[in-house]
This record gives C-alpha cells, structure tokens and sequence, in this order.
C-alpha cells in the first residue's frame, strides 16, 4: 500500500480503552489512532479530515491534560445537523478515535462499556464540536479553520480540469500532490495548531 509519508510523521493519538482490556484486544487497553487509519475510514485525506483529526488531538489533550485519555467515556455534540456540509465526515472521525457511537453503537456488557447514545448532533452549543467526559462532566467546545494555509493557486484550474474529465495524467497526478501538500501543511504545522483549532473549557 503506497501512501503519502507525511501520513506517517503525524503524532498518533494514544487512548486506553477499557472494552478492549477486558475482551483482550489490546494489554491494558492501551492503543494508538494514527491520521492514516482515518484516511482508511473516510477513503480520503483532506483538510476537514486532517481538521477533526487535530481537533480530537487538542481536545483530549485539553480534557486529560498528563493523564491517557479513555476511549468509550467521551459524548460527542455537534452543532449542526449531520447531512449538513462536512459535519457527518468531522463526526465519523472523531467517533472511530473516541469510541462514540450513536443509537446504532455497542450497548455493553451488563451495564458497563456501553459506546451507544454518545453522539448527539444539532445540540445547543456555540461552537463546532462539544467533546464531554462522562465521568467527570468536563468538556471542551472547538471551532476549526485552516484559512491560515491556503491552497496553491494552481489547485481551482486542476480541479476544474480533472472534475470535468479534461485533465491530463500528469495533471492528475499534480493536482492530488497540490491538494495533500495543503493537508500535510496542515497537520505537520504545530506552530499553528492553536490557530486552527480554538478550544474553549466548559
């Protein structure tokens, strides 16, 4: 399988995910996300999937501080509806790394490890993206703009050209460089990571 490398330099996200300790999936329920195993689940890499990828990152930073974040006790809200814009995608992301689920998700094993009833869209917050701990109620609401890193002014003609059938093989090949050179920009660009994603405490 061939692949961008920067896929590769973005810092994973560790997570101890108690269901996975009992069912003996993982020692300890100790386990890493990496970007390119959300590349798999969305089938692309773009920047509202590097987006909620770095939003998840700070977010649970901002929620655990030192301590390993648990995978399963994190309720997600989303402002908007999910068939709205990119909402559903962010969702899907965060969902697969914090284990939340909705209505359709996991329901435990005798009360306990329940991944179900976890996502909630149109809720009644400001921001984005709500991530709320289930044991101790604290939360962090995030907004996510990567306005600061545009993309080359190369990118709208070849998309137009590809998007229309009239681009050559070469500029195929250009345009999808042109478009995860933005991405990698993006995700590698730790200095402007509080800038894309602003966090507020609950």
């Amino acid at each position: 399988m061939h692949y961008p490398d920067f896929f590769d330099k973005v810092p994973a996200i560790t997570l101890q995910d108690p269901l996975s300790n009992i069912l003996g999936a993982f020692v300890a329920g100790e386990m890493e996300i990496k970007y390119l195993e959300c590349v798999k689940l969305a089938g692309h890499s773009c920047p509202t999937v590097a987006g909620a990828y770095l939003m998840a990152q700070q977010g649970l930073k901002a929620l655990y501080g030192n301590d390993i974040p648990q995978r399963g006790s994190i309720e997600i809200s989303m402002r908007d509806n999910e068939s709205d814009g990119v909402t559903g995608v962010i969702c899907n992301v965060l969902s697969f790394i914090t284990g939340a689920n909705g209505a359709g998700g996991f329901k435990g094993l005798n009360g306990k490890f329940a991944r179900n009833g976890l996502v909630t869209y149109n809720a009644s917050i400001s921001s984005e993206v709500q991530l709320r701990r289930t044991d101790t109620g604290a939360s962090v609401t995030m907004n996510y703009d990567s306005s600061m890193i545009p993309a080359d002014p190369m990118m709208q003609p070849l998309m137009g050209k590809v998007m229309q059938g009239l681009a050559t093989p070469e500029e195929k090949k250009q345009f999808g460089v042109l478009w995860q050179s933005r991405v990698e920009n993006i995700l590698l660009s730790e200095e402007l990571w509080d800038s894309m994603v602003t966090i507020t405490k609950g």
